[in-house]
Formats: C-alpha cells, sequence, structure tokens
C-alpha cells in the first residue's frame, strides 16, 4: 500500500511512498518509549541546544522546505517561506523560555515545603492537517520536546513529503533518534495507535468530525486532548470603522492560505448604514488578489489543496446562491489545469444558508447585515465554533469591550485580522475544540502538574 503526494496546481503526481504496517507502527512506538525514558532526564540547556539547532536548521533549508510545501498543499511559494520563518520562531520561542515556563512554584501551606512542579508525560500523538503543515506540526512539537515528552505524527494523507521532511530535520537539529517520529498511516488506523499504551496523550488539528472522533478513542483510554478544530470566525465591522482599513484587514485575513485557515476571516457582520460602502471596498480588494502558479513571487491565491476539496466548496457557494444569497465576485471555477477556485464574495447571507451555517474553507467571503451593535454582536455568537472573532471601530474602547466581553471565541482581536502568536495562547471554545496551544499554556497542557508536599 501507498501513499501518494499530488501537486493540485498541476494536478500531476509528486512521489508515492510506502504506508506503514501496524507491525511497523508497533515497533517504532515501542523506541520512541525506550527513547522517553532518556529524554525525559535530559538538562534544559540540552534540550534548549538541539531546539535552537532546529530553529537554525529551517532557516538555512528554508527554500527547500517552502517548495515542498508549495508543491504538496499549494501554498504560495511567498506565504510557504514565512511559514518556514514562523517555526524557525517558535522554535528559538521555547528553547529560550521552556524552562521558566515549567520552573517549580513554591505554595506557601502548613508543609516545611511545598510546590508544583511540571513533569513529561510521555509519547504524544499529533494528528496534524494540510493547510499549514510545517507550523501546525511545530506548535506542538518545540513544547512537547522541550517539556521533555517525545513525538508521534500521523500527518494528512496528502503532505507525506512534509511530514517525513520534520523527521530529518529534528534529526539534522542533532536531537537524539526516536525523539519524533513520523508515521505513514490511514485516518482508520489512528485509533489504534492511542490504543497503545505507549500513548500518553493526544493533540488533533482539523476538522469538528476528527476531533470528535479522536477525542472519543482518546477518551476511552482517558488519555487527554488538545483539540483544535474548525472556525467560522464572525468579522464585525462597527458603523463608525475605518472601511477602508477593516476591508484591507479583512480580505488579507480571508485569503491567507487561499482561505484555507481555522483562524482565516469567513462571516463579515456589516451594520446596515456602512454596509453599501463596505461591500464595495472588500469587493475592490478582494478583485485585486492574483490567482496563479503558486511558485510565482506575486501570486496571491494558489490552487485549493485538494480537487474534492474545491468541488465541495463550490457546492456550498452554489446551495447559498440558490437559497437567496447574491454573488459579488467570484462563484465559477476557472477553466485552467489544477484545484483552482477564485476569490468569491457572497452577499445577504441569512440564517440558514450553508455560507452562514458551515465553514467554508476557500476563498469565499459570506456578508452578512446587522441592524446595531447588539444584533451584530448576536449574530457573531450565532455559531456552532467559537476559534477566533474580530471587530472594528474607530473607537479603541468600544472594540475593546467587545472583543474582551461579547464575542465567544478563543482569540479576538480588535481593529486587526485574527492571527496565531508563540507568545500567546492559541484555541478554541464550543466545537472548536478546548485546550491550548502556544505560550506557557500550551506548554503546560502535556505536564503532570504534580504537587509536591514535604511535612
Amino acid at each position: 500500500m501507498t501513499m501518494t503526494s499530488i501537486n493540485p496546481a498541476t494536478a500531476k503526481e509528486i512521489k508515492s511512498y510506502k504506508k506503514q504496517t501496524m507491525r511497523e507502527v508497533n515497533l517504532v512506538l515501542v523506541e520512541v518509549q525506550a527513547r522517553y525514558l532518556l529524554w525525559s532526564k535530559e538538562s534544559w540547556a540540552v534540550k534548549s541546544k538541539f531546539m535552537n539547532n532546529a530553529s537554525e536548521y529551517l532557516e538555512r533549508h528554508k527554500e527547500k522546505y517552502a517548495r515542498l510545501m508549495t508543491d504538496e498543499m499549494g501554498k504560495p511559494i511567498r506565504q510557504a517561506r514565512t511559514e518556514i520563518e514562523k517555526c524557525a520562531l517558535i522554535c528559538k520561542y521555547y528553547a529560550e523560555n521552556a524552562e521558566s515556563f515549567l520552573a517549580d512554584e513554591n505554595v506557601p501551606t502548613d508543609a516545611s515545603k511545598s510546590y508544583v512542579s511540571f513533569q513529561p508525560l510521555g509519547a504524544v500523538l499529533a494528528v496534524m492537517p494540510w493547510n499549514f503543515p510545517f507550523w501546525q506540526v511545530f506548535r506542538f512539537l518545540a513544547p512537547a520536546l522541550m517539556a521533555g515528552n517525545v513525538g508521534v505524527l500521523k500527518h494528512a494523507s496528502n503532505v507525506p513529503g512534509c511530514a517525513l521532511a520534520i523527521e530529518e530535520i529534528v534529526r539534522e537539529a542533532g536531537f537524539p533518534e526516536n525523539v519524533f517520529r513520523a508515521l505513514l498511516i490511514d485516518s482508520k488506523d489512528v485509533k489504534s495507535v492511542i490504543e497503545h499504551p505507549t500513548i500518553k496523550a493526544v493533540t488533533l488539528t482539523g476538522s469538528t468530525p476528527a476531533g470528535k472522533a479522536v477525542a472519543a478513542a482518546a477518551g476511552g483510554m482517558l488519555k487527554k486532548t488538545v483539540l483544535e478544530l474548525g472556525g467560522s470566525d464572525p468579522y464585525i465591522i462597527l458603523e463608525d470603522a475605518d472601511l477602508q482599513e477593516a476591508a484591507e484587514m479583512c480580505v488579507k485575513s480571508r485569503m491567507i492560505n487561499g482561505g484555507q485557515s481555522c483562524i482565516a476571516a469567513k462571516r463579515f457582520i456589516v451594520i446596515d448604514s456602512v454596509k453599501a460602502e463596505f461591500e464595495k471596498l472588500f469587493v475592490e480588494q478582494m478583485n485585486k488578489q492574483r490567482m496563479g502558479d503558486p511558485l510565482k513571487e506575486d501570486t496571491d491565491l494558489g490552487p485549493q489543496a485538494r480537487f474534492d476539496l474545491r468541488d465541495e466548496l463550490h457546492k456550498q457557494v452554489q446551495k447559498s446562491i440558490s437559497d437567496g444569497a447574491k454573488l459579488l465576485l467570484g462563484g465559477t471555477i476557472p477553466e485552467k489545469q489544477g484545484a483552482f477556485y477564485p476569490a468569491t464574495v457572497l452577499t445577504d447571507v441569512k440564517k440558514g444558508m450553508l455560507a452562514y451555517e458551515e465553514e467554508l474553507f476557500g476563498p469565499v467571503a459570506s456578508i452578512i447585515s446587522a441592524k446595531d451593535e447588539k444584533d451584530a454582536i448576536e449574530k457573531a455568537n450565532d455559531s456552532i465554533f467559537g476559534l477566533g472573532a474580530a471587530v472594528f471601530s474607530k473607537d479603541k474602547k468600544r472594540a475593546e469591550r467587545i472583543a474582551k466581553e461579547e464575542l465567544q471565541a478563543g482569540a479576538c482581536f480588535a481593529n486587526t485580522f485574527v492571527r496565531s502568536d508563540q507568545r500567546l495562547p492559541f484555541g478554541g471554545i464550543k466545537e472548536s475544540g478546548y485546550g491550548r496551544e502556544l505560550s506557557s499554556f500550551g506548554i503546560r497542557e502535556f505536564v503532570n502538574i504534580k504537587a509536591v508536599y514535604v511535612a
């Protein structure tokens, strides 16, 4: 059995990889466990050295890995380079901060000495998606390894080259063998890996159905999970917003990675009095997005990662239009090779339409009308998802109040677009998942928070 990566821009086969049997997987897990027993006792200095090496190696080989990413899932090459740079940054961040994040915390009690200690758990299984094939992995890998855990990766089946490349990076950085391993297996095999006694915890980034399946399997074994799932991020544009700036920020967010991002802006909730002007500015900015060869430096919008994903997105658009949404831009599959879909804008989107209810994972924007601030907030929160959200207003205190107190999401931004930052916790609520990645909160997800009491 093989796993084949296909270039979505050309529809040509890149390479086929031999899938691992479950017997081979079990041998890997035994080797990983043996390494954990040694790695968990390693000094901070040694772990930081290797993690800094990984950061430097990523920077030195940025072009190689960016090109691999572009070939396997179609990310425009400029964005692919940025992703590799971000991976290098997170390695450096945890190399510098992990020790302080996991330092013992003294707690005054009746004991002669009492404190909280943070100890590694063991092997953490990561089930990761294709849309940010390096970043999604490194935001788990860097804190997990620095905490003293070891890692096992089940990557998306359309980016096997990226999975093996990350294993290569860890090895070339000098980490001991079997600190991190990639598994080339099908999704149906994940449950068996979760059930293996070596695996102590699971982290998944992906769709809500995938998250529920993994959570059920892990829950049955009483193993902790962190889930970062889908999102249908609302952006509120209030009547006092700088509409030009808002339109530019909203388009930037919607179009990152061809719109294939959980935290991309998807629903734009606009106060009626400024809706017409915002639509005009928004369509102008969307129309500027250059679609084409992702290897060209001036390309803004590459292909969707797979043909089936592109076709499903188009069905969502067409169904929303048939249900009453108005098409302002795009909405037609281009007559060209590759899994391309144009920048698309729908307006007059209402409750019950797919463009309102579901996550549209591609370059499609849904504009929704709101009577006033209260109505806008209600519509923003009227979603099964709760990953990111943003609000635009020239009144910064007003925008901050809404972001902090009103919007139901794990990351709420005012007057700019939602993004992940290694210094801030990242994750969602509702059907966008639970748990947090990044910052001090992320590294503490997969440790034993141990109370130590000395009488």
